[in-house]
């Protein structure tokens, strides 16, 4: 078989593929047009986020019988089309479940003890003891909305915390485990003191997270997301930030990154919400903050971000909750062996 890969990953991906009797070849910079004029020559694709895959890039796809995305999920892949050809799809939110399993346990963490805030005091000069009094994880009830692998994850890390309870939601039922007792969405809303999201991107997830969800909350909590950030509505998120509804945030994810989670805004998001020329984030001034001039950042920047930025009960993280040196290496494997068991 013949596979193209678009992405740079763990090199043993390409090692394992070989070893098996794949030719395997690498384009990491071809635009999607020009990865489309060839795709039709290969068997299998690796990708992690760089373009979508959709349906009239499959239509061009007329020999593929895989794809494998180096991550939890498959929203940048249409996957009814994909299905519909018979094509193998292999994502790996095995492989770095643990890596956000610690990463959101630590943002918890680190909002409920200020760290953030009291490391930037102290290196300014500034002692301030009552102002950086923690609170202590035991005795609170944490709510985990969608439990599959990340969910579960999650909630092992919270055995020897002597939380009250882990409760858990999901669309699909009995997905609860001695980790978490599933439960209805009025009970979570009812319960809850903390919120961490584990879902995946889909119609129904997209702006999940807005006023009247989180007004429906009976006592104030803490969110957390490190699953996608278009779940949360920005501003909804502000709002209730300043009226103290939601005490904290963790965000490893924000609703303005760009499909492929290596940029922070799409042009998209910047001329809609300030008329700007489409300069996106992570281009041009190189060690500027954001990417442009200090003195465009309050043109650039959405005002909910501006927010966010300045905030000290939020925390902010780069998409990276699953992006450790372990979970690298654990996605490579996961996708070659459920490649290996699909194919040899």
């Amino acid at each position: 078989m013949k596979v193209l890969h678009l992405d740079t990953n763990h090199p043993l991906i390409i090692e394992e593929l070989t070893a098996i009797g794949f030719q395997n070849d690498e384009d990491y910079t071809s635009t999607k047009e020009e990865v489309m004029a060839k795709i039709h020559a290969y068997d299998g694709i690796i990708i992690r986020s760089r373009f979508s895959l959709d349906a009239f890039f499959l239509e061009k796809a007329t020999n593929l019988k895989f794809i494998g995305r180096l991550g939890a999920g498959l929203e940048n892949i249409d996957v009814d089309c994909a299905k519909s050809k018979g094509i193998f799809l292999a994502a790996a939110p095995e492989g770095n479940r643990n890596a956000v399993g610690e990463h959101t346990l630590g943002m918890l963490l680190s909002l409920f003890n200020n760290l953030n805030k009291a490391d930037n005091e102290v290196r300014s000069g500034k002692w301030d003891r009552e102002g950086n009094r923690g609170i202590e994880l035991e005795g609170k009830i944490v709510g985990i909305i969608g439990y599959g692998n990340m969910g579960k994850a999650f909630a092992k890390k919270l055995r020897g915390f002597d939380v009250n309870e882990v409760i858990c939601y999901d669309i699909k039922g009995g997905v609860g485990n001695d980790g978490a007792r599933q439960v209805g969405i009025m009970e979570l809303q009812q319960k809850s003191d903390i919120i961490s999201l584990h879902v995946p991107q889909t119609p129904l997830t997209t702006g999940m997270v807005n006023t009247g969800f989180i007004n429906a909350f009976e006592k104030q909590f803490w969110l957390l997301n490190t699953a996608r950030g278009k779940c949360v509505v920005t501003e909804d998120l502000v709002a209730a930030l300043k009226s103290k509804k939601i005490l904290g945030a963790g965000l490893d994810v924000l609703e303005y990154e760009k499909a492929s989670f290596e940029e922070m805004f799409t042009s998209t998001a910047l001329s809609d919400r300030t008329g700007a020329s489409g300069t996106e984030l992570g281009q041009g001034a190189g060690a500027e903050p954001f990417g442009f001039a200090q003195d465009r950042r309050s043109q650039s920047m959405p005002e909910a971000f501006q927010y966010l930025v300045q905030a000290e009960n939020v925390l902010l993280s780069p998409h990276v909750a699953g992006w450790t040196v372990e979970s690298k290496i654990k996605l490579a494997q996961t996708v070659v062996d459920k490649i290996k068991a699909e194919f040899c």
